[in-house]
C-alpha cells in the first residue's frame, strides 16, 4: 500500500477512502499485514476474523463516518452474531454469540470493519492481560512489561500499529490503565451513554461501559458520537447532549477554568514519583494555558470507595460463574476457571445481599459528594494509576499464595477467607497500583486517561481528569488542547 497507514488516524484513513485514494480493502490488507508481524511478540490479537473482513471491504456500499476503517474487537461484551467470544476463559470456548449487540450494530454502520477480536483477562478481571487460556498480552513499548488491562489486547494493538483504534470497555480502569500504559487516549463515557443491550440493562451495576482506545482524541469523539444513545430498555441514561463531540474537538476552550489535583492514593499507599510528576508537569502546563488550579483532594472516603468496589467485584464474579451452566450444561467446577477467578467467585458467595446493597449506597453518596465537588472544579485531576507497568507475571500470585487458593478452593468457604481478613489484603495488594480509577465507575462520571509523561525506563505515563456527570464535551476539549503540546506523549514516540 503506497499511503504510510500509521500516520493517519481513523478519521483520517475514512477521509483517504472517501476521497478514493486508497481503497477499503488495502487498508484491511494492512491492518492483516501489520497483525500478522506484530502479533507474534504481543499477543493482542487472539481471534482473527480476516476473511469477514475482507469480504465486507469489497462490498461497494459502505458508508458512515469510519467507512472503510479496520477495528479490532474486546473479546468480552461486544458480541458480534456467529463469532465465538470467550471472555478470556476456557470455560466459554464454546459460546458462539447469537446476535450482535447494540455497539456492533452502530460501528458496522459507522462503516467499521473488524478484523479481530483482542485478548483480555479472564471475564475482564484484572488490571493486566495475562490469562491462562491465551497468555500474556506484552506492551509495544517494551514487551518485558504489561500493557494494563483489562482491554490490554486492544492497547497493544493499538499503541503497535494493528489498527487506529479498537473495542474497550471499563468497569474499574480498563479503558484508563490500558492507555496510561500504552500512550493511548482513553475515555471511559458517563454511565448510560453508550449502548448495553439486546442483552443486558447494565453491565456490573453501571460501573461498566463500553468506547474505544485510540491514538487521537478526535477518533474518540467521533466514536462516542456514533454510540451515543437513549437506549430504552437500558437501566441508566445519561444526561442528554444535543450537539457533536466531534465539533467540540475543533471549539476552543475557555480560559480561567477551574482544577482540583491530588497526588494521594485512595488507600493512603505509595504513589510512583514518575506518576506524581506526570501530574505536576500538567499542572504547571494547565496553569500557563491561564486556566487555575489547586491541590484538593475529592471529598469521598475513598477506602469506602474502593471496599464497595470490591463487593460488586466480588459478587459478580461469583454471578459470572453461575451463570456459566447455561453454556456448559452443568455448574462450573473449580478446574473451568482460573484459580484466582475462583476464589473471587467464593468471596462473591460469601457476601450478603445486604453488604451488596450498602456498598450500593456508598456509590450513591459518592455520586452526591463529586457533584458538589464539581459545582466548584471544572476538573479533578489525579495520576491514572499508582505506577508505572508492571514486568509480566509480576504480580502473579506466589507459590505460597498459589497453594493457598488452591487449599481454600477445594474447600470452598469464602466465609473463612473473609474472617481471614482476605478483602482488607486484596484491596490493599490488587489495587495498589490502580487506585485512582474506580471513582468514576461508581458515581458514573466520565473520565478520561491523557498520555502526558514517559517514564525514564521509557515506558508512558497517563494522568486522569474526571469531570461531571454528563460532561463529556469539556474532557474532550480540555484534550484536544492538551494534544496539541509538547508534553502529550503517544505511541509515536516508540517507533
Amino acid at each position: 500500500m503506497g499511503i504510510p497507514y500509521n500516520d493517519y488516524d481513523a478519521l483520517g484513513l475514512a477521509e483517504l477512502v472517501k476521497n478514493k485514494e486508497v481503497k477499503p480493502v488495502e487498508l484491511v490488507e494492512e491492518s492483516i499485514r501489520i497483525i500478522e508481524l506484530h502479533n507474534p511478540d504481543l499477543n493482542a490479537v487472539i481471534n482473527k476474523m480476516y476473511e469477514q473482513a475482507r469480504q465486507t471491504a469489497a462490498a461497494t456500499n459502505l458508508n458512515g463516518p469510519f467507512a472503510g476503517v479496520p477495528m479490532l474487537l474486546k473479546d468480552i461484551t461486544q458480541e458480534m452474531k456467529g463469532e465465538k467470544i470467550t471472555a478470556g476463559s476456557k470455560a466459554l470456548q464454546g459460546y458462539i454469540a447469537k446476535q450482535d449487540t447494540e455497539y456492533i450494530n452502530r460501528l458496522r454502520k459507522a462503516g467499521l470493519l473488524f478484523v479481530g477480536q483482542t485478548n483480555v483477562p479472564e471475564f475482564a478481571l484484572m488490571g493486566i492481560t495475562e490469562p491462562k487460556q491465551y497468555g500474556p498480552t506484552r506492551n509495544p513499548w517494551n514487551t518485558d512489561y504489561t500493557p494494563g488491562g483489562s482491554s490490554g489486547g486492544s492497547a497493544a494493538a493499538v499503541a503497535s500499529g494493528m489498527v487506529p483504534l479498537a473495542g474497550a470497555n471499563d468497569g474499574g480502569g480498563s479503558i484508563r490503565i490500558p492507555g496510561a500504559y500504552c500512550g493511548l487516549f482513553g475515555l471511559k463515557p458517563t454511565r448510560g451513554r453508550t449502548p448495553v443491550g439486546p442483552n443486558t440493562g447494565r453491565n456490573w451495576q453501571g460501573a461498566s461501559v463500553d468506547h474505544v482506545l485510540t491514538k487521537s482524541v478526535r477518533d474518540s469523539a467521533a466514536i462516542l458520537d456514533v454510540l451515543k444513545i437513549h437506549e430504552k430498555g437500558a437501566a441508566y441514561h445519561a444526561p442528554s447532549f444535543d450537539g457533536s463531540y466531534l465539533d467540540v474537538v475543533t471549539t476552543p476552550m475557555s480560559k480561567g477554568l477551574t482544577f482540583a489535583f491530588s497526588l494521594k492514593s485512595p488507600l493512603e499507599a505509595n504513589v510512583h514519583p514518575e506518576c506524581k510528576e506526570a501530574v505536576l508537569k500538567t499542572v504547571k502546563l494547565l496553569e500557563s494555558l491561564g486556566h487555575n488550579v489547586e491541590e484538593k483532594e475529592a471529598p469521598v472516603d475513598g477506602y469506602k470507595i474502593i471496599k464497595s468496589y470490591l463487593t460488586l467485584y466480588f459478587g459478580e464474579v461469583a454471578a459470572s460463574i453461575a451463570s456459566l451452566e447455561d453454556v456448559l450444561g452443568r455448574k462450573a467446577k473449580q478446574l473451568d476457571v482460573e484459580p484466582s477467578t475462583w476464589l473471587l467467585g467464593l468471596l462473591g458467595k460469601a457476601t450478603s445481599a445486604e453488604e451488596f446493597v450498602l456498598g450500593l449506597r456508598e456509590w450513591d453518596i459518592a455520586a452526591f459528594q463529586m457533584e458538589e465537588f464539581h459545582s466548584k472544579y471544572d476538573f479533578y485531576i489525579t495520576p491514572t494509576t499508582a505506577f508505572p507497568p508492571a514486568k509480566i507475571g509480576e504480580l502473579e500470585p506466589k507459590s505460597l499464595e498459589k497453594l493457598l487458593i488452591n487449599v481454600v478452593g477445594k474447600i470452598g468457604s469464602g466465609n473463612l477467607l473473609k474472617k481471614a481478613g482476605i478483602v482488607d489484603q486484596i484491596a490493599k495488594t490488587s489495587l495498589m497500583r490502580t487506585p485512582f480509577t474506580q471513582l468514576a465507575n461508581l458515581t458514573g462520571q466520565p473520565a478520561m486517561s491523557v498520555p502526558m509523561h514517559v517514564t525514564k525506563d521509557g515506558l508512558p505515563c497517563g494522568v486522569q481528569f474526571i469531570a461531571a456527570r454528563g460532561k463529556e464535551d469539556i474532557l474532550f476539549q480540555l484534550a484536544s488542547e492538551l494534544e496539541q503540546t509538547e508534553h502529550w506523549s503517544t505511541s509515536k514516540e516508540r517507533q
